[in-house]
């Protein structure tokens, strides 16, 4: 580094002590430079106190930074440092204030939500008086359907009653895929409904009279009438027709009767033939 005096003419201050400081503890300008992150022609404008060197505003920071490294104390050069070019730093704040400030902004902020609720929740003697609302009795015609008592000795809270089997409006048929089938019901009128069932759309509706449903795969599809279910036994791929009653009932039919084979009829051995 070369031996330039300061450009302030002055004696020597806080440069030549950061110089001084480096020296003896062994550091290069190039050491020094690249543990700081700074140039060397920076190093060297602060050590030479040419402060017209140093980008504007960056002359405190810099020369601080500088100082803190080697263990220089700043404030050793009051007077020049209060001389050095640059807007002068901020004091460090004060633990203490901002705590007090900390406390003032919690109450302040207590009080705000405590006066905000008195607002929109005001006492008893605020509120109007309360208009107790007119009780209609209203009669209900009988249910035509009763639901049985809970297997239990209280009923399960929250529990959903099941749909009323048989009503005005029919018989209630639940038809429940899991594959394709194609579903037909005939009912007591000349209508003839059908249905291609799949396995998000079952097919619930009410049929008056006895009726007759008839499935081309029933081993996919559960069928449920009047709330019962009905175990028709037929595996996939295999149809099936069922008969229903008046109220929902099942019409089994009667198992046939097996079929034997004609015998010959029965011949004596010993008897000779043709007498």
């Amino acid at each position: 580094m070369s031996a330039e005096a300061p450009d302030n003419g002055g004696p020597a201050g806080i440069g030549a002590a950061l110089r001084s400081a480096r020296i003896a503890q062994g550091f290069s300008l190039h050491a020094l430079a690249h543990e700081l992150k700074l140039s060397i022609p920076i190093l060297e404008a602060v050590e030479l106190e040419a402060w017209h060197r140093i980008p504007p505003g960056r002359e405190r920071p810099t020369t601080r930074q500088i100082a803190e490294r080697l263990g220089v104390d700043v404030g050793s050069f009051s007077e020049q440092w209060r001389q050095l070019p640059g807007v002068p730093e901020a004091e460090p704040p004060d633990p203490r204030r901002e705590l007090l400030e900390r406390i003032l902004m919690g109450g302040l902020t207590v009080g705000s939500a405590g006066l905000l609720l008195w607002l929109v929740v005001p006492g008893r003697s605020l509120k109007r008086a309360q208009v107790r609302p007119e009780v209609r009795e209203m009669r209900a015609s009988p249910a035509l359907w009763v639901p049985k008592d809970p297997a239990g000795p209280y009923p399960v809270v929250g529990e959903v009653l099941p749909e009323i089997p048989v009503n005005e409006e029919g018989i209630l048929v639940l038809l429940r895929a899991v594959d394709a089938c194609e579903a037909q019901l005939q009912g007591p009128g000349p209508e003839l409904l059908r249905r291609s069932l799949r396995v998000s759309e079952p097919w619930r509706l009410r049929v008056k009279g006895p009726f007759t449903l008839t499935l081309d795969n029933a081993g996919v599809v559960a069928v449920e009438v009047a709330g019962r279910r009905i175990r028709h036994g037929r595996n996939v791929g295999e149809a099936w027709s069922g008969a229903f009653g008046a109220a929902g009932e099942w019409v089994v039919p009667e198992p046939e009767a097996p079929k034997t084979p004609p015998t010959a009829p029965e011949t004596d051995p010993e008897k000779p033939q043709g007498e």
